[in-house]
């Protein structure tokens, strides 16, 4: 317990840099400005009267991987409503997206800012919430606000539970804290044997394996209208997509470009970050290296002569993932441990990815086993795998298709995970909650 005692004892020291830090973050473009008292567990709305569940996505992943099973709760149980609470500004805005694209489940559907680790924080933000339970997607774990909610009574569930090579080696070495926290939870959900086998190693039981929710996700949604117009402005040039790319991987999909353009006329490379909030800096980045780009966030449209699409828009990827039938997983080329590649399976892409495939290892070795998938080590081994895909459309049309089985046979487990949440939710046929009308306040 010395390592949780250690951790409570600098977040308390460290108090009153917190606001600093915060104050620093919004004015890099990293924080809401206006929603900080947020992140110090003041809310900024009301509370929905009736039987309310907390779920806490740290990130992107996460977020797009607990939206449907959100909208599966809501849709079933008309008495239900869920705070969602997020980390950063990206995935606040995929649950502003959401929220507007379901009209109906908006007023049922909360979204804050989650509360910094800090136990004034943490009790203000309980105190106004008062969750009937708590859900915790994958692997992100806040002592503080864990051991607030077994001090007061509410039931913890971590969905989608994932623990890496290196997170469960940390565990290991303190083991007791891990049993302390982890064992808070009622019931752990783990997305895989793998992450099963190293809960059960820290010496935990209250497991359930029901599947990995981001294999059942729908197929990203697309606007026919903007499709149509992209696919009338690119004509019959050849593409290709790197998706969801992190800082460095952006340069060597330039120079790969290079190489690809030596061989195959007028090719065109598509490029979708990870963060579309670097889009400016990618683009000066990409120009100052002799690329001619169009940049989408700015209204631009590739011409004849693009050398390269830069697509830092957010929620688009349904898009980008029909207009490329080759697409590179980000994430891959460096050590990031890659991201997830069953959207581009379900949209029936061929995939290709770097060394680094670490945090979605099974998913990566399942496809690999379907000759769905294709792995390079470097810049020149992208380019050439590109190029031959380009020149070969029947392997392209024999890896899209298997991919899609793939993910086709993935689905079930959003099913599975309702049926395990059920006893920490309301009752189906219980009428439906009134707004709560008591204003929002400080915690």
């Amino acid at each position: 317990m010395a390592a949780l005692r250690l951790y409570q004892i600098i977040v308390f020291l460290a108090a009153p840099f917190l606001r600093l830090s915060l104050s620093r973050r919004a004015a890099k473009g990293r924080e809401d400005k206006t929603r900080l008292r947020e992140r110090l567990g003041r809310a900024s709305v009301r509370r929905p009267l009736g039987h309310l569940v907390w779920v806490h996505a740290a990130s992107v992943g996460e977020t797009l991987s607990v939206l449907p099973l959100l909208e599966d709760i809501l849709t079933s149980r008309p008495a239900q409503s869920v705070l969602l609470t997020t980390g950063t500004l990206t995935s606040a805005r995929l649950v502003a997206k959401f929220q507007t694209t379901h009209p109906d489940l908006r007023p049922r559907l909360k979204h804050q800012f989650a509360p910094l680790d800090r136990p004034p924080y943490v009790s203000a933000f309980l105190d106004h919430w008062q969750p009937n339970a708590a859900f915790w997607v994958e692997s992100e774990l806040w002592p503080n606000l864990i051991l607030a909610c077994t001090q007061r009574d509410i039931p913890l569930v971590m969905i989608n539970g994932r623990l890496s090579p290196k997170s469960f080696s940390r565990w290991q070495k303190i083991s007791a804290t891990a049993r302390r926290l982890l064992g808070a939870f009622s019931l752990l959900m783990a997305q895989d044997a793998t992450t099963a086998e190293r809960l059960k190693g820290l010496g935990l039981t209250n497991i359930k394996t029901p599947g990995n929710l981001k294999l059942d996700a729908p197929a990203l949604p697309v606007e026919p209208a903007e499709l149509s117009a992209l696919q009338k402005s690119f004509g019959e040039r050849p593409l290709w997509l790197g998706t969801s790319t992190h800082a460095d991987e952006e340069v060597r999909l330039g120079e790969a470009h290079r190489m690809i353009k030596t061989s195959v006329a007028n090719v065109l490379t598509l490029i979708a970050p990870r963060h579309p909030d670097r889009g400016d800096a990618l683009a000066k980045q990409l120009r100052d290296a002799g690329h001619k780009l169009a940049q989408r966030s700015h209204g631009e449209l590739p011409d004849g002569d693009t050398d390269i699409y830069l697509l830092d828009t957010l929620g688009e990827l349904g898009l980008f993932y029909r207009l490329a039938d080759i697409v590179l997983m980000g994430g891959t080329l460096i050590p990031h441990g890659g991201q997830n590649p069953i959207e581009a399976a379900r949209l029936h892409c061929a995939i290709l990815h770097g060394p680094h495939i670490e945090n979605f290892q099974e998913i990566f070795e399942a496809l690999e086993a379907r000759q769905a998938i294709a792995s390079i080590a470097d810049t020149p081994t992208l380019a050439a795998q590109v190029k031959a895909l380009m020149q070969n459309p029947a392997t392209v049309k024999q890896m899209s298709e298997a991919a899609l089985s793939f993910a086709e046979e993935m689905t079930g487990t959003r099913a599975r995970v309702v049926d395990l949440l059920a006893p920490y939710l309301a009752a189906q046929d219980a009428p439906t909650p009134r707004p709560q009308m008591r204003e929002a306040h400080d915690g």
